[in-house]
């Protein structure tokens, strides 16, 4: 298998705005653009070739790698998110759960800031312990936000969030997401905003309360420019000015998203918003130009 660019899945989320088209190139009369899917194997948007085939029918296991082999389904995700208003307050439940109760994996994700308006920023986690009553009371009285962490963010930032950790894009924030490949959230708070139907959306409070983790936030270290490490994904950001090689060995695939700037992978032009995926055991491949990109990996 060659180098693909992938040609994402859309979605219109009524909290989205329309950056992913004026500024990273996403060709949609999807309205408003909240989601970009750029790697997707799930069935709720599957990332496509050129040629309009899902990538999903097209690769073979050994373009996946061995690492992908251990997982029940293919084990990533990775999105845009523009956040033209807050997204609501949410937590995503463990591979353990979620296996057992909803024939899916759980929700670990990472979240690297492309771009913030000033003064924007996420919720993620608690600032003290809290008991599962405190919890419960908190969504009841409409308090819940002031239990969380308030993180102001700029571009270039990244924020782990593990599977039970209550968490919230605010508006202002254009998110490049890696995740686990699941579309499990389980809703707590949603500012008593409606739909287009004008309807609340439905809240899940209490499956949010069997897989809440209600411990302080602590947030994770990891070594210079990696963004994300855990046992389902590693994700690196990378900058070139110039030219930079890579190698591709058998043990997993590379997606690669370009964040900033633009040039060439291998022979084709990349920019910013554009993604390729990068079989597993394609040896040496070349990228040029002056850009930042994120690199995933199993």
């Amino acid at each position: 298998m060659d180098i693909e660019k992938l040609f994402p899945a859309y979605k219109d989320n009524l909290w989205g705005g329309s950056r992913l088209k004026e500024k990273y190139g996403k060709l949609t009369d999807t309205e408003p653009l909240a989601e970009s899917w750029e790697l997707s194997f799930h069935e709720a948007g599957l990332t496509r070739l050129k040629d309009g085939k899902p990538l999903s029918e097209v690769v073979k296991k050994e373009d996946l790698g061995e690492n992908a082999e251990k997982f029940r389904f293919f084990p990533v995700l990775n999105k845009f998110i523009d956040a033209k208003q807050d997204l609501s307050v949410q937590v995503h439940p463990s591979d353990e759960y979620a296996l057992k109760h909803e024939n899916s994996f759980g929700k670990t994700e990472t979240w690297y800031v492309v771009e913030a308006d000033e003064g924007a920023g996420i919720y993620l986690g608690f600032k003290k312990n809290v008991t599962r009553e405190e919890f419960a009371r908190s969504v009841k009285d409409n308090t819940l936000i002031g239990l969380l962490n308030f993180f102001q963010v700029k571009a270039g930032e990244s924020y782990f969030i593990p599977a039970g950790t209550v968490h919230a894009i605010g508006k202002g924030c254009l998110i490049y997401e890696i995740q686990q490949n699941s579309n499990l959230t389980y809703r707590v708070y949603d500012y008593g905003r409606k739909d287009k139907n004008g309807k609340e959306r439905e809240l899940h409070v209490e499956k949010a309360l069997e897989v809440t983790d209600f411990s302080l936030y602590r947030a994770p270290v990891f070594p210079k420019g990696v963004i994300a490490e855990c046992k389902y994904f590693r994700a690196e950001k990378i900058s070139v000015k110039g030219s930079l090689n890579l190698f591709s060995d058998g043990k997993s695939f590379r997606c690669i998203t370009c964040v900033r700037g633009g040039g060439l992978l291998e022979e084709q032009r990349i920019s910013a918003g554009d993604s390729f995926f990068v079989p597993a055991g394609y040896g040496e491949y070349s990228v040029s130009g002056d850009m930042e990109f994120v690199l995933t990996e199993v």
